[in-house]
């Protein structure tokens, strides 16, 4: 046969042992679907699809993937979308971060085994996105990212309601027996009205921008409402970007490096980000051998100012964001901090893009670096006797009159613990001490939720209590706030400091140290150590997924990542 260049339908032929044959007989079948000779001779853009019953925020892709192939087709490319895992956040047992690197290898290989030269990446959802860059990352094939976008906002009486921050504030009024069963009912059913993904600065709306920071989506996408004619718009161009990667190739590797991942991190620290961000981030540049230490988070963090005013760290929502000038806004205002020579899926570098003429900036929502809503990131690494290897703190999200406290652990076992005592009316607990979860990390059986937003004990919320200091071993959602350490590692079910703890002990919190200490003399942690049994599973009594999770996961500085999918040395 004439045809065997090895591009479109001849890439990565089956093997029979006859190569023209592979390639007959996989036209033979492409023809079934309709396909003229001249498609089928056509370079192939794939697009990673991931609509879901069980995922909220993706249920407008039917109408996105149109939009993709729209673009493609007209820049001369065949589209051929296929399927792969889709995450939506709450639908997900015991935690959707358990089956996020299920996930990554799911595109990962589908990328590899599948005759694609380049790929879109359709996700939005919290883990969606972060799984999708890992398994690209991996894969190494010229890809682009597009984002669901955020929901649009809703209303409830004179308040305006956006997932999920408002979520948890409803709740919490609910807690404390400020609003009724019938009204929390009422606002169930308003908090999240379109599709999209959460319409806050969240995990979801956290990865969309740092996929753009990176270089990995087009400019200026990350922010469209998912409802929005533009984010059509930016599904169509998105489509065409990917053809031209055909034919002047821009690899992931060559976008992900050490100086784009600290574009990410300055990003992120400058929207007052998702906590979860700086997993998912660890993990996409670990892929390709990029290390995340935390403590370059905090220098990064120390000359990065918060300029977003958007909830749960503001007032605004992500529709806000993306009319007052997006993500571009921002990296204008960072650009003295930038590294501008970052290479994007464009082919043009950070800095040209952001030569660019830029629209107005609304600042009541974007601010200026010279006029900063804070002068320092809004996230922050603690170290100490308690968390040796870090913990994570949301400083914008946070009360800073408890940024320099001593506190009792008050300590819950397991999340199960907590659910059973946390609303006890004797619960032995006043504001001032610190509520302490263990036995929720990446290892656990609760394979580390988003339940380090632990709930404040009914005896004081409906005494008035807003905010108390709350430890942990697990994650919290983006769209949280309060005064938070998470990912405290190594985590409790490793042995780490945090399965040692007792209540009454004495802790010690300071932001200005980047400090938690567990106020307790060597000797008596000795003692503990010694009779520690750590609550872990053991991998002989698992199987499938479950038992590959157990053995390989990774602790949360490590992004919680699987180790045989990191590169090979």
């Amino acid at each position: 046969m004439s045809d065997t260049e090895d591009h479109g339908f001849a890439r990565g032929l089956t093997n029979y042992g006859d190569r023209d044959f592979s390639l007959y007989l996989r036209k033979s079948f492409a023809s079934s679907m309709g396909y003229s000779r001249e498609m089928l001779a056509k370079k192939i853009v794939g697009i990673a699809y991931t609509p879901s019953g069980f995922n909220n925020c993706h249920r407008h892709f039917p109408e996105l993937l149109e939009a993709v192939k729209r673009g493609v087709l007209a820049a001369g490319a065949l589209p051929v979308e296929f399927p792969t895992i889709s995450l939506g956040e709450v639908f997900l047992n015991p935690t959707s971060l358990k089956f996020r690197n299920l996930m990554s290898i799911d595109t990962e290989e589908m990328i590899r085994a599948q005759p694609m030269d380049a790929v879109v990446l359709m996700g939005g959802c919290d883990k969606t996105v972060p799984a999708q860059l890992m398994g690209a990352a991996s894969a190494d094939l010229p890809a682009i990212q597009l984002v669901a976008g955020p929901m649009m906002t809703s209303r409830y009486g004179e308040e305006r309601l956006g997932a999920c921050t408002d979520c948890r504030r409803f709740w919490a009024k609910y807690r404390a027996d400020e609003i009724d069963g019938e009204e929390i009912g009422k606002i169930e059913m308003r908090l999240a009205t379109t599709a999209g993904t959460c319409a806050v600065m969240g995990t979801a709306s956290t990865m969309a921008c740092l996929a753009e920071a990176l270089g990995m989506s087009l400019p200026g996408t990350a922010a469209i409402p998912a409802v929005h004619a533009d984010r059509l718009r930016a599904a169509e161009a998105t489509g065409a970007a990917a053809v031209r990667l055909l034919a002047d190739p821009v690899r992931p590797s060559q976008v992900i490096t050490r100086k784009s991942v600290e574009n990410a991190l300055r990003a992120l620290l400058a929207l007052g980000g998702s906590t979860n961000a700086i997993i998912h981030l660890t993990a996409v540049a670990g892929r390709l051998g990029i290390d995340i230490p935390l403590t370059w988070l905090n220098e990064l963090s120390d000359t990065t100012p918060v300029l977003v005013n958007l909830k749960p760290v503001g007032a605004h929502y992500m529709e806000d964001f993306f009319f007052a000038g997006g993500l571009g806004a921002v990296l204008r205002e960072l650009k003295p901090l930038l590294n501008l020579d970052c290479l994007t899926v464009t082919g043009e570098t950070l800095g040209e893009r952001l030569d660019a003429p830029a629209d107005p900036v609304d600042r009541k929502v974007i601010a200026s670096a010279a006029e900063p809503l804070e002068p320092q990131g809004g996230l922050v690494a603690l170290f100490g006797s308690l968390a040796p290897r870090g913990a994570i703190l949301k400083r914008s999200a946070a009360d800073p009159t408890l940024f320099e406290k001593e506190g009792r652990a008050v300590v819950f076992s397991s999340l199960e613990d907590l659910a059973n005592r946390v609303d006890d009316p004797d619960l032995d607990i006043t504001a001032d001490d610190f509520m302490v979860l263990r036995n929720a990390g990446p290892t656990s059986a609760s394979g580390m939720p988003e339940a380090g937003y632990l709930p404040i004990p009914r005896k004081l919320s409906s005494k008035g209590v807003k905010d108390m200091v709350r430890i942990s071993d697990a994650r919290m959602s983006g769209t949280a706030f309060g005064t938070i350490v998470l990912h405290v590692t190594p985590e409790a079910a490793q042995g780490g400091p945090l399965g040692l703890v007792r209540t009454g002990d004495r802790i010690r919190l300071s932001v200005a140290n980047r400090s938690i200490d567990l106020l307790v003399d060597e000797a008596e942690l000795a003692r503990r150590r010694a009779a520690f049994s750590p609550a872990l599973r053991d991998p002989e009594t698992l199987r499938g997924y479950d038992r590959l999770y157990a053995e390989q996961v990774l602790q949360a500085d490590e992004g919680c990542d699987f180790a045989i999918l990191k590169p090979t040395k």
